[in-house]
């Protein structure tokens, strides 16, 4: 059992900044100001830095019971990295027993909201579960008291939330979606992105977007450990000495969060994976792996990570989905190297976005398939899931209609995961919080049942002709 990070011991148990471990190709120049009031910008300068930290956002270590990591952002005059974190008590005197962590300077980043410094630190050797809190300096002071429970260090069950791409109505259309979640559904202990955080193309300035996102969940961002994947929005595009088009990871990923560095190599940014109370989530980058021929190291790594997994359920996460519900065809590249992998090593769910639309996928032979299965009791997975939390909309494709076991288009959604020993209930609701889909995952000795449930749920939600599922206009253009 590691010693718990107590008093003067705590300082030994903080890690060197994590942004050291970005590599140095994923920055980016600043935008000149023309091509800045070229793009849409937020009403005034509402996400300029202030003289107190903002943009907080908790990340786990790759062992969340003994580890968890921090990043921020300041002004300009706060230079220095600096936390005090302690064993929460219930009396107004945590700053009694707290600890002083600091590390080096924040990285500096100019946006179109004027100049900022980007602070992040890893809190090593705590103690597994147990509540902890911490706060952050700026140039005017201390933030508030922020809570955080380290994982058990044993399986113990646990809920997460799961998000597919926010990107689009950040904060107008969103928000409400993240807000409701964590309204209705007490005890969330982790957040699952798939990708697509924020536009980064022309839907808003940057630095708005990132604003946004961060208004959007608000301390929720700050006190539960988020787990993002990387999105095709993630990624900007870079002319290349030939003429050609790249892309390279945008400048605010690595500010924003701080990641385990245990991912592929050659792609520790962007991949990772954390053990959780019994569950693997191992995070891929679709991406890097698609465009920048970073497949072959993801793969052989996936395999070696599920290889490597003594959890009970595992669980992966990135942006592109291996079956689409809204494009034309699937995501070939995807589909024929990982495919394989979550097969043979029996993946118990595929957590994915991109598509903006709903799809639950059991089979690839289709929904009467999959239902002729569970009938006869046979064991099925992986479960493949896409979602969407943003405004923006894709129609379904024609293979929707009836490959899926359920789908959903010009509908926000959030999903609920609860894991508990042999059994692992998801449910999906809307933006209102209506339950609109669900099953549970039973691990018997022969392998996963999947069980539709048998609480009501709402119609199915299409558009008909140009009428949405709401009776306004379908919002969900074909893609």
């Amino acid at each position: 059992m590691p010693r718990p990070c107590l008093a003067t011991a705590l300082a030994l148990c903080i890690a060197q900044p994590v942004m050291a471990q970005s590599p140095a190709v994923h920055s980016r120049p600043v935008e000149s100001s023309a091509a800045q009031q070229a793009v849409p910008r937020s009403a005034g300068t509402p996400y300029a830095s202030r003289n107190l930290p903002d943009r907080i956002m908790l990340t786990p270590a790759a062992d969340p019971s003994t580890g968890m990591a921090v990043a921020w952002r300041t002004d300009v005059a706060q230079t220095a990295s600096e936390a005090q974190i302690a064993i929460a008590v219930d009396g107004p005197t945590l700053e009694e027993k707290a600890v002083l962590v600091t590390g080096t300077p924040g990285v500096p980043k100019d946006s179109a909201n004027g100049p900022a410094l980007y602070h992040q630190l890893r809190f090593e050797k705590l103690t597994p579960d147990t509540v902890y809190a911490y706060r952050l300096k700026g140039s005017a002071g201390w933030t508030e008291w922020m809570q955080f429970r380290t994982a058990s260090a044993e399986a113990k069950p646990f809920r997460f939330l799961y998000l597919g791409d926010i990107q689009n109505g950040i904060l107008t259309y969103a928000s409400r979606v993240i807000r409701q979640a964590f309204h209705a559904n007490g005890g969330i202990e982790l957040v699952l992105h798939a990708g697509d955080l924020a536009a980064q193309r022309d839907d808003l300035d940057h630095d708005d977007e990132w604003g946004e996102f961060n208004q959007a969940g608000g301390y929720n961002w700050s006190i539960v450990p988020q787990l993002p994947a990387t999105g095709n929005h993630e990624y900007v595009d870079v002319a290349l000495p030939n003429g050609a088009e790249s892309r390279k990871l945008g400048p605010y990923w690595p500010l924003q969060f701080a990641l385990p560095a245990n991912g592929a190599p050659g792609v520790k940014a962007t991949t990772y994976f954390v053990d959780y109370q019994g569950v693997r989530f191992i995070v891929l980058d679709g991406t890097s792996a698609i465009d920048l021929g970073t497949m072959a190291q993801q793969t052989r790594w996936l395999d070696e990570t599920l290889a490597s997994s003594k959890a009970k359920w595992n669980v992966v996460l990135f942006h592109q989905p291996v079956f689409t519900c809204a494009r034309p065809q699937d995501t070939s590249e995807i589909k024929q190297a990982w495919k394989p992998v979550f097969d043979s090593r029996k993946v118990d769910l595929v957590l994915q976005g991109h598509d903006h639309c709903y799809s639950r996928l059991t089979s690839e032979a289709g929904r009467e398939a999959s239902a002729a299965m569970r009938k006869d009791g046979k064991v099925q997975g992986p479960v493949y899931l896409v979602s969407v939390t943003g405004a923006k909309m894709y129609g379904l494709n024609d293979r929707a209609r009836t490959q899926p076991d359920k789908t959903a288009e010009a509908t926000e959604l959030y999903q609920v995961v609860d894991v508990s020993g042999d059994t692992l209930k998801f449910r999906t609701f809307t933006a209102s919080g209506k339950l609109y889909d669900g099953f549970d995952l039973e691990r018997r000795t022969d392998g996963n049942h999947l069980i539709d449930i048998a609480e009501p749920t709402i119609a199915v939600r299409t558009c008909l002709g140009n009428v949405g599922p709401d009776g306004g206009k379908c919002v969900a253009r074909g893609k």
